[in-house]
Formats: C-alpha cells, structure tokens, sequence
C-alpha cells in the first residue's frame, strides 16, 4: 500500500484551474441535465471512461462485463494501468483537466481531491437512491466536511492470521477472537525455535509489519495511543499511550526476537512459507496465497483486544471517485455504474473475486458461508462491524506518513529508541497538518 499511495501526495501541490470546453464545472444529481434528480437515466448513449489501477486483477472484469450488458446505452472506455503507473499519471491529467470520469484511489488520496474541488459530492445521490441502513458504515467512509466524495470499491480489513500446523506441532492452543496483545506475545515467544542449532530463530512465532496498516498503527491503538487526535489536525505520537505501542511493536524484532527484522521480512515471505506462526493480514492477501500455496493450512481470528481493553481493526478502503467537471449526464452514466457496483449482483461478484470485502450487509453475510481459505471469515467482516477504523485519514495523510515513516524504520530497525524518535515525528507530523490547515 506504502508504495502505491506514495507519489499521490504530490496531488497537494497542484492548483486545479485548467478548464475545457467538453465539461460542467456543475455538480449534484442532474445539474444541467436532461435527467431530473430522483428519476431514470436518459436511455440517449453516453460514454463513460473508467480508469482501473490496477486492472481487472484489482476490478472484476466480470462486474464490468455484466454492466455493460445491462446497460447498453452507457458505453464503458475502460483504462487498465499498473497502479504505480496510475498514481503518477493520474496527478497531470487532473492538472490537464483530462482525468477518466470514474476511478478509484485509496480513501485518504480521494478526501484531498474533495477539498481541492477534484471529486464530485455524492451525497446526493446516496442520499436519493439508496437506503445507508443496507450498508455497513464503511459506505460513507470518504466523508470530509459534511460531503462524500467517494463510493468504496471494497473493504480490505485485518486479521491475525496464523499457522495451524506450527501451533499443533508445538502444543500450543490455537488463537482465539478473545485473544488480547499479550496472549499473542506469550504464544509467539513459544513458537520462536532455532530448529538447527546455529543460534538464530529459524521459525518465528509473530512477523510484525513495518507499515501504518499492519505495522505501527494497531500497536499504538493497541496501548490506547493514535498517531493524530480526533479531529485529525492534532499529532499525538508523543503521546505516552502511543510511546508504549511503539515499544511494543519494536520489542518484537529486538528485545523479545520473536519477529523476523524489517529487512528480512522485505526479501522472504515468511508467512507464506511456513517460517511464521501468526501475522496481521489484510483480507486481499488471502487471493495470492491460496494461488501459491493451496496447501498451507491457515486460518484467521479477529485482531487481538488491545491493553487499553479495547479493540482496533485497521481497516483500508479503496473509493471509486468520480470527476466533479465530467458533463452532467456524464455523472448520471457514473452514478449508474456505482448503484450497479452497489447493487447484490455488483457486491456478489465482488465478493467473488477475493479482492476486497462488499458493503452491502446481505453480500457480507453470504460471504461469510464460503468454505475458501480462511474458513473464519469472520474474523473480518464481524472485526469491522465490532472494531473497524481507518488510518487516521486526512487530506494530508500521505505527506505526514511520509515524515513519519523513515524515523518509524529506525525505531523498529533498533537505531533510534521510541522515545527519542517520537520527538521528532512529532514536530515533522505536526508541521504538515499546519501546513495543509
């Protein structure tokens, strides 16, 4: 995720003031369009350019393919990139006022589109055609200053995912929903061995993250600390409750050695290869792992309930946005397309695909009977509903992780103790969220 998300920050830069004769610097259902609000669609064609980061292996071809089917008027121009390569193009295109009607980027990059005038209010249009209470909270997940400015392409929450074969040859009980930090520190120091005598652990009982998702965040909400305040303007690192997550999170690796370094953990994929007991896993990962190693016998169970006694489930949505200056009628064609992609059909073949969890609670519960790999889905879907929470997003979330994230490696690497290192996250965080009031 760290990789993808990192360019987009240079969106802050750019002052949105090229316009064109091809669009509406309108918005709102049916603003300047021959389809009134709470009515059908015009059946007149109209193209619709959809860009997908990504590609279908991110976006069901086959969502996009029965949408076309059902409707034939509204013609799909559908734009595949690597989503490295989206990220960097997306930024000149919007500045070039040519940007795909309908695209999807993670939830922090579309709530800095919303404040700069780049991503349509579909409040709305949720508001006129569809009912909230079918959809877990997730679906206005994109909120800033009262408006939405994104339909969420799917839910990609955490577990604590875990091998069941390292935890049966070593009698140690299974992890269970009602498993706190410390039941799975005293599991992991277990199953920790040096299986070959040479004075180095050869399986590892826990791998910790090195990112905000599955990394450092849960940790720091684990002990009752966060990495902004409630109204996301505030940096709390120095906070002494955040202090102890981080501690905690780096003791893994260099006190405790129960984790394999950040620079192991980035050449071996530890988990998949049966050197790791448990992990933090986000649910998309489950698609690449079942592919390569189909006999790997695994399972989830919710995130551990942290010291504080509370329970925290990093949760990342990606949104679709769409274009504020696409034409009026342009936007209705969109907004088809997401009642679609929000409908049962749409969030079953979502559901089907593995990337991402649906939002729509009868596509949550149905997925919640599949017998793929992780049995317990829902150590997800019912992680969300009790726990979840984003990363405390704001428009300049990318530019205050990118501040953080080198003296956070420190940390973790054992160069720079917690407490010396917050000092300065502190002060390098704190001056973004001043600079982007």
């Amino acid at each position: 995720m760290n990789k993808k998300t990192a360019v987009v920050g240079l969106i802050m830069a750019f002052s949105l003031t090229a316009c064109s004769t091809g669009t509406s610097t309108e918005s709102g259902p049916g603003a300047n369009s021959t389809t009134a609000p709470g009515t059908t669609p015009s059946s007149n064609p109209v193209t619709l350019k959809i860009g997908l980061p990504g590609g279908y292996d991110i976006t069901s071809k086959k969502l996009i393919d029965n949408f076309q089917a059902k409707y034939p008027n509204i013609k799909l121009e559908i734009e595949e990139t690597p989503w490295a390569d989206f990220v960097t193009k997306i930024v000149t295109r919007i500045a070039g006022n040519n940007p795909p009607d309908l695209w999807l980027q993670e939830n922090a990059v579309i709530l800095g589109y919303g404040k700069r005038g780049v991503a349509e209010n579909l409040e709305p249009y949720i508001k006129r055609d569809l009912k909230t209470e079918d959809y877990v909270s997730a679906l206005t997940s994109a909120k800033l200053d009262g408006k939405i400015y994104g339909i969420p392409h799917g839910i990609n929450p955490g577990a604590l995912a875990f091998n069941k074969q390292i935890f049966t040859e070593n009698n140690v009980p299974l992890p269970t929903d009602n498993w706190t930090y410390n039941d799975m520190i005293e599991a992991a120091k277990k199953l920790t061995k040096d299986t070959n005598g040479d004075g180095k652990a050869d399986i590892y009982g826990f791998q910790a993250g090195n990112n905000i998702t599955l990394g450092w965040l849960p940790w720091m909400r684990a002990y009752g600390g966060s990495a902004l305040d409630p109204t996301l303007t505030k940096a709390t690192f120095a906070d002494p409750k955040s202090i102890q997550g981080l501690t905690a999170w780096a003791d893994t690796i260099n006190k405790l050695k129960i984790s394999p370094t950040r620079e192991a953990a980035n050449t071996g994929k530890f988990f998949e290869n049966g050197k790791v007991a448990m992990t933090f896993f986000q649910y998309a990962t489950q698609v690449s792992l079942n592919k390569n190693k189909p006999d790997l016998d695994w399972d989830t169970v919710k995130i551990p309930i942290g010291m504080d006694g509370k329970r925290f489930v990093p949760m990342v949505v990606n949104q679709w946005v769409m274009y504020s200056k696409s034409k009026p009628e342009v936007k209705e064609a969109g907004w088809t397309f997401l009642k679609y992609y929000l409908s049962d059909e749409g969030q079953t073949l979502l559901s089907e695909s593995g990337t991402s969890l649906p939002v729509k609670k009868t596509a949550l519960e149905q997925l919640e009977k599949s017998t793929s790999k992780p049995a317990n889905k829902k150590a997800f879907t019912k992680g969300i509903e009790e726990a979840g929470g984003t990363l405390d997003e704001n428009p300049s979330w990318n530019e205050w992780r990118a501040a953080a994230g080198p003296i956070l490696n420190d940390i973790m690497d054992g160069k720079r103790t917690p407490e010396d290192g917050v000092k300065e996250i502190q002060q390098k965080v704190q001056q973004v969220l001043d600079d982007n009031k």
